[in-house]
């Protein structure tokens, strides 16, 4: 699994905007839980497969946990189509690999010369696959960084280690960036601008970005623009008006100027953590509390 990860990276870095792997390896038949943690590394890259030489690599010829699994990381693959077409579509303009190494992302860190053991799922997503049955090892570079699946803030520049079950993954949203993430999680083929929540990584200062949406052609259909100034947070589209915006690192909402707060849209398996505001129209506009 590790030599895959490896072998990937370097091929990004020799050009190759997409690159794939067999979940559980193609020689032989890996142990149930390395199958288990490599299901989430297959279904965290540009195209997911289930391939191998000399079994089949169905999740029921392991366990009954492996089904769960795979099922869990299947939702999560549906509900990211938005952001991962959107970075596809950014490989195919400007050369820039879906699946990134570290040193590509954050040349001016040192650190990230020699790591090759995680990645950055287009250019705010950090993924580090699980090599072992429980224990995570990964590095967070400087910034305060936001779990996609928890909301949980973690401040970087240091190592990270920590246990998870085979449900987690270590994935981590850049400090001001933004994931958008659509409405379905059984499906990749459906309208990818319909009902999308755009989940920030920690927004500090006085930033803008632009989110774009492609339709399942890789056209664009749809522009949001994001604002933020202090504690005020303002999302706008000339086209779109079906979406929402969702801090998971704030406490709560002390003022909407348009827009209303969403109580009752979980949406797994995404974190439903800090405040998820609805777009009134074709804006939304609020300032939170930490």
């Amino acid at each position: 699994m590790a030599e895959s990860l490896r072998g990937g990276l370097s091929l990004a870095l020799s050009g190759f905007g997409f690159w794939s792997h067999d979940i559980g390896g193609f020689e032989s038949k890996a142990s149930s839980s390395v199958y288990k943690r490599w299901i989430a590394f297959g279904l965290l890259s540009s195209h997911s497969r289930l391939h191998g030489s000399t079994s089949y690599r169905v999740p029921w010829n392991y366990d009954e946990e492996a089904c769960d699994v795979l099922r869990h990381f299947v939702h999560l693959k549906c509900r990211l189509m938005p952001y991962l077409m959107h970075t596809a579509l950014l490989a195919h303009e400007t050369s820039q690999p879906m699946m990134r190494p570290m040193i590509l992302e954050f040349p001016e860190d040192p650190t990230t010369r020699t790591l090759d053991r995680q990645y950055l799922l287009g250019d705010a997503l950090l993924v580090a696959p699980v090599f072992h049955d429980k224990k995570a090892e990964y590095y967070l570079p400087a910034g305060n960084w936001t779990h996609l699946l928890t909301g949980e803030l973690k401040s970087g520049g240091a190592w990270c280690f920590e246990e998870l079950d085979f449900f987690g993954v270590p994935l981590w949203i850049r400090p001001n960036s933004v994931v958008c993430v659509g409405s379905e999680n059984r499906e990749v083929d459906y309208d990818l601008t319909r009902g999308v929540r755009l989940v920030c990584g920690k927004l500090e200062g006085r930033v803008t970005l632009e989110v774009r949406l492609v339709d399942t052609a890789g056209d664009v259909a749809g522009k949001l623009e994001v604002y933020h100034d202090g504690k005020r947070v303002r999302v706008t589209s000339a086209t779109l008006s079906d979406f929402q915006v969702h801090l998971p690192w704030a406490k709560e909402v002390v003022e909407i100027e348009r827009g209303s707060v969403a109580r009752d849209d979980a949406r797994g398996p995404i974190t439903t953590r800090g405040v998820i505001v609805r777009a009134d129209g074709s804006t939304a506009s609020f300032r939170y509390a930490e």
